[in-house]
């Protein structure tokens, strides 16, 4: 037993000394803070169960920290921010007047602790570290630093310091309420999972903006942009958005967060080089202050701003001397709103009244323009760099003393002016909506809640941020003017609308926000632009009229857009549309062909009816051909009356004078059929033309061939030694009928088979639509003509071999010249008719039918009409069918004597009917 307790002393003391140990190890390795972040801003802790944190850009910038210390220090802000300044008091005297309410949290009040961001990322990290842990304790306090519970964060000013900020608070799921920062990177909830806003995303911003260029019918526009967050993912998605649409960014440049002058410079060249004349600027007012003097330095005007949120209203930028350099920028701002009680908070404000409050003490100086007593608070502090690129270190300090009877009602700064409560609108609704989320966790029932497992609750001031972030992400309430705040999964405004305003000058020679339309949004799809009257809106240009601003100025109907290599779509060059091709619309990417029965006009601007092409009657030529087929049939007809009327002479007689006439009637089919092959074809005209002059020949050429067996007959009698039997004209008729018979059978069967019709000719480039016959099947046409040329043919060989029959009047010859210009007349149709087209093709085949025609007819049977009319002495059966003295006597026969040394019958045979 006792050596049983000597090992129980024994471990105990040896239990003592390694707690004793470890102890005085850890305090050995503890880490100390070796110094305080430099904060200045207001912090209200006491007796208030929940704390919202602020960020606010009160001053606009820090002051340069010499490189020469090695140390990290906690650089000095300089720069007040009037804006800033007012969006602080207004999350104050949200919070004051939320604590007076018994509506919300009626159990619990809010304090406050705000930090002033100095709209730099590194003020914005030291906060966001100090909300966390403090900097008072040697041991990190995790959301009680104040002594009371951090609940949420309203802030932090800017995109950039939003992401900066929430990067770090995120890791702990503290909610953060952003007022104005509309990055859209905010909206990705895997890199910023307890973000939120009361301001739309950049990217409805943006394709607000893209909806506002397209209204205006601008193409071609510039883009400047801050180098930070906001500026760089607002052009990003500005850009895609232009390009979605279709339409071009002429120049993307950035304006430095620190002044550069080759930065500065290079962003200013390409405003003025540009030909573009409406630029965005996506940048904050505090970063557009010194692209502002460089615009005024360079003397850069007639150009128009599309101005983001962050810089429509903000007096920074509307100054009256910037009016004829911005004056008439058009761009989008948040709601305007009027908030109960603010102007007379913002008005109770006095050093006196905390002589610690080194805000308000540099506020009143830097707006009086004067130093506060026993202040050490530096006056006007400006380090900015200068134009030149050199830095100006400025400490000055105003002589005059204030007095502390100056008058705010004598100011006139941002302040104090209360006429635009947009983004201070939004401050108030942040602090609100962090409320909201608080007074539903407050209410919760146990065993209603929603947090796993058995429905449990979470209570005030032991809840999990995580906790809270399940009321933020549905939040839903209706503030003070009735609008409804609505938050989508994402943390973003769900529906609302943007004011499009523009800056004109008041009577006063103030610039005044003047709304001249609104951009309503029910989601990040539904989309309306509604500007009811573009007159309503002062453009700064030298017209005075809507600005152009375009890389190629659009292509006027008749051409099209030709794309320039390596350049934007939109600038282009002009090209005329082709031939039956029209562009109706101004630019036109590509040209429209017109339909088959259409054309383009000479603008090529309009689709119009293509000329109709056919040999018409109207005109001179077709007119010319009838009136030389109708001459032609009534000079057969008047032959036929002079055959008619000397039918018992002895020269119609001669070789069968009922031949004669049916060649007569042929010639009179063909002449006459040649107007089958004027005016506008049909199918019943392209049916005849062809079968008509065809048989009209055939009739004309089995006619002629009758007689010039005949002769063929009578030359061999008249150099045979032997009797031969002369043709019994019964044989020349059967000859005649049987061709015709044939030539029918075969045009039957080609107006039955493959019958022609009529075809429109269009052919590619055409500007005309050609009416012409199709002719159906070519074998049956060349089968057709082809036994008219061997009809020709035979008469030709026949009337050739017989020529040297003698008689006083002999047709032989006649007939013979009258087949040479028949072959000569289509031989050199053929590639006449080849080589035209249109209704000079059928001109050329109706001149070939005529001057055959009349070939035939001058040659038969002009010389008998001319004696027997003319010479009728010699119309006689001694002189038709008489000998005619010749040297040699036995070779020169006429026909009738041949034949009446052969046969009596004979003469009446060759050359009698």
């Amino acid at each position: 037993m006792a050596s049983r307790k000597i090992c129980l002393a024994l471990g105990f003391l040896a239990f003592l000394w390694a707690e004793f140990g470890a102890q005085n190890q850890e305090e050995e390795l503890q880490c100390r803070l070796m110094g305080k972040f430099n904060l200045t801003g207001y912090v209200d802790a006491k007796n208030h169960s929940l704390i919202i944190a602020g960020l606010f850009p009160i001053h606009s910038r820090t002051i340069p920290v010499d490189e020469s210390i090695l140390e990290p220090v906690s650089p000095i802000c300089e720069g007040f921010n009037f804006r800033g300044f007012r969006w602080m008091k207004t999350m104050i005297h949200t919070i004051k007047e939320i604590n007076e309410r018994k509506d919300i949290l009626p159990n619990h009040t809010l304090g406050y602790q705000i930090f002033d961001s100095c709209y730099t990322i590194t003020k914005a990290m030291e906060s966001a570290l100090v909300f966390l842990t403090g900097q008072e304790e040697f041991k990190p306090n995790f959301r009680n630093s104040t002594g009371s519970i951090l609940a949420a964060l309203v802030g932090s000013g800017g995109s950039s310091l939003s992401v900066a900020a929430s990067r770090i608070l995120g890791l702990y799921y503290l909610p953060q309420v952003g007022y104005t920062s509309s990055c859209s990177i905010l909206s990705d909830k895997f890199q910023f999972p307890s973000y939120l806003r009361v301001i739309p995303s950049d990217k409805i911003q943006s394709e607000a903006m893209v909806n506002l260029i397209k209204h205006f019918g601008w193409v071609w526009v510039g883009a400047i942009a801050a180098d930070d967050d906001y500026g760089k993912y607002g052009v990003k998605t500005f850009k895609e958005e232009m390009e979605t649409a279709n339409l071009c960014v002429a120049f993307s440049e950035t304006i430095p967060k620190v002044y550069s002058n080759e930065k500065m410079k290079k962003a200013v060249d390409a405003v003025k080089g540009s030909t573009a004349r409406v630029v965005v600027l996506f940048t904050s007012d505090i970063d557009l202050s010194p692209f502002v003097l460089e615009m005024i330095h360079h003397n850069i005007t007639d150009r128009t701003w599309i101005a983001s949120e962050a810089w429509i209203t903000s007096a920074l930028i509307a100054k009256p001397e910037y009016f004829p350099y911005f004056g008439g920028s058009i761009g989008f701002a948040v709601p305007r709103a009027v908030i109960p009680g603010l102007k007379e908070f913002l008005y109770d404000i006095h050093p006196s009244k905390d002589p610690n409050d080194v805000l308000t003490i540099e506020f009143w100086q830097t707006a009086f323009n004067c130093t506060w007593p026993n202040s050490s608070v530096p006056y006007n502090v400006d380090h900015r760099v200068n134009m030149t690129g050199k830095e100006d270190r400025l400490y000055d300090m105003s002589d005059q003393l204030c007095t502390g009877e100056e008058r705010l009602e004598d100011l006139k700064n941002t302040y104090l002016d209360i006429s635009q409560l947009r983004i201070t609108n939004n401050v108030k609704q942040a602090v609100y909506a962090i409320a909201y989320a608080l007074d539903r966790l407050s209410r919760c029932q146990e065993g209603r809640g929603p947090y796993s497992p058995n429905n449990t609750c979470a209570y005030i001031p032991t809840f999990e941020l995580w906790q809270l972030m399940y009321y933020m992400k549905e939040i839903s309430f209706e503030m003070h003017d009735g609008k409804r705040m609505v938050l989508d999964e994402n943390g973003d405004v769900f529906n609302g609308h943007y004011d499009i305003l523009n800056w004109q000058l008041d009577d006063n020679g103030e610039i005044s926000f003047v709304p001249v339309g609104k951009f309503n949004f029910k989601s990040t799809t539904k989309f309306e632009l509604i500007i009811p009257n573009n007159s309503s809106i002062f453009w700064n240009t030298e017209s005075s009229k809507l600005p152009h601003s375009v890389c190629t100025d659009v292509c006027p109907p008749g051409t099209r857009k030709g794309v320039r290599q390596g350049q934007p779509i939109c600038c282009f060059d002009c090209i005329p549309c082709a031939d039956g091709y029209v562009s109706e619309k101004p630019g036109q990417r590509e040209c429209d062909p017109c339909g088959e029965d259409d054309w383009s006009n000479a603008q090529k601007n309009k689709c119009v009816p293509k000329e109709v092409e056919f040999l018409a009657y109207e005109e001179a030529l077709g007119f010319t051909l009838v009136i030389l087929s109708i001459f032609g049939a009534l000079v057969v007809l008047a032959v036929i009356v002079v055959y008619v009327i000397h039918r018992h002479t002895p020269l119609v007689k001669a070789n069968d004078r009922e031949l004669s006439f049916l060649i007569q009637m042929s010639l009179v089919i063909t002449l006459l059929s040649s107007m089958l092959f004027i005016g506008k074809p049909l199918n019943w005209s392209c049916m005849a033309r062809q079968t008509t002059l065809a048989l009209g020949f055939c009739l004309c050429l089995s006619s002629i061939l009758g007689k010039t067996i005949s002769l063929f007959f009578a030359y061999r009698i008249s150099v045979s030694k032997t009797r031969l039997t002369s043709m019994h004209p019964v044989i020349r008729k059967l000859i005649v009928l049987t061709c015709v018979l044939g030539e029918i059978g075969v045009c039957s069967a080609y107006l039955v088979l493959e019958p022609p019709r009529v075809y429109k000719n269009i052919e590619p480039q055409n500007v005309k639509i050609i009416f012409e016959c199709n002719e159906g099947s070519i074998e049956f046409l060349c089968s057709i003509f082809g036994f008219d040329v061997l009809l020709a043919l035979l008469c030709f060989l026949t009337t050739f071999v017989a020529r040297q029959l003698p008689d006083n009047y002999y047709e032989g010859k006649c007939i013979t010249f009258g087949m040479l210009v028949f072959f000569i007349v289509w031989i050199s149709f053929v590639p006449a008719y080849l080589s035209t087209k249109g209704k000079f093709k059928v001109a050329v085949e109706i001149f070939a039918i005529l001057a055959s025609s009349y070939g035939l007819l001058g040659c038969i049977f002009l010389p008998k009409c001319f004696i027997i009319l003319l010479r009728p002495k010699r119309n006689t059966e001694e002189t038709v069918g008489g000998r005619i003295p010749t040297v040699d006597r036995s070779i020169q026969l006429t026909s009738a004597s041949v034949s009446s040394e052969l046969n009596n019958t004979a003469v009446s045979t060759v050359l009698d009917d």
